[in-house]
């Protein structure tokens, strides 16, 4: 059965969808309010805050700079190439990027499927705790993020990998 909740963030509301298992929540997928192909809450779906709590008690912890890294079950999806970028992603250590380039190396894509790679990375459904937003372009310009550029860069100001701007 598919369940969701939704989580308050520095982001926005987040909503997060997951399938019920024998074992508790697998989480389906994280997005941001106005994301690019974000799902909408449909009504054969179930509302379940507590099934989520271990998620948003990470959350929480993340923005409140406490946690470094996610421990999720993730509901498996995708192609084999996506798993295998999505599965590249969460070795991208926190306080640091790459980029699509490097990425592409690391996993042995040749140079010619690198957008391949970034179409892969850009239909992460689970954006920031498999965090595509750690990943940069080559001339490090912060290249599309299905949650907005600029969440992207508040994300990686936030993991101190950008400094933050002095208005």
């Amino acid at each position: 059965m598919t369940a969701y909740t939704t989580a308050d963030s520095p982001l926005g509301e987040l909503l997060l969808v997951g399938e019920e298992t024998q074992d508790g929540m697998t989480l389906t997928s994280l997005s941001m309010p106005g994301q690019k192909n974000a799902p909408a809450v449909r009504p054969s779906w179930s509302r379940d805050p507590d099934g989520f709590a271990y998620v948003t008690r990470q959350l929480t912890a993340y923005f409140a700079g406490e946690l470094t890294e996610f421990e999720i079950e993730f509901t498996p999806g995708g192609t084999e190439f996506q798993q295998l970028a999505w599965s590249a992603l969460e070795k991208i250590p926190y306080g640091t990027a790459t980029t699509y380039g490097e990425l592409a190396e690391r996993l042995g894509v040749p140079r010619g499927r690198v957008q391949a790679l970034g179409a892969a990375i850009g239909a992460n459904p689970q954006l920031l705790v498999r965090p595509c937003h750690r990943v940069i372009g080559a001339d490090g310009t912060m290249r599309g993020y299905a949650g907005g550029v600029e969440r992207k860069v508040h994300l990686l100001t936030h993991e101190g990998v950008l400094q933050p701007t002095l208005l």
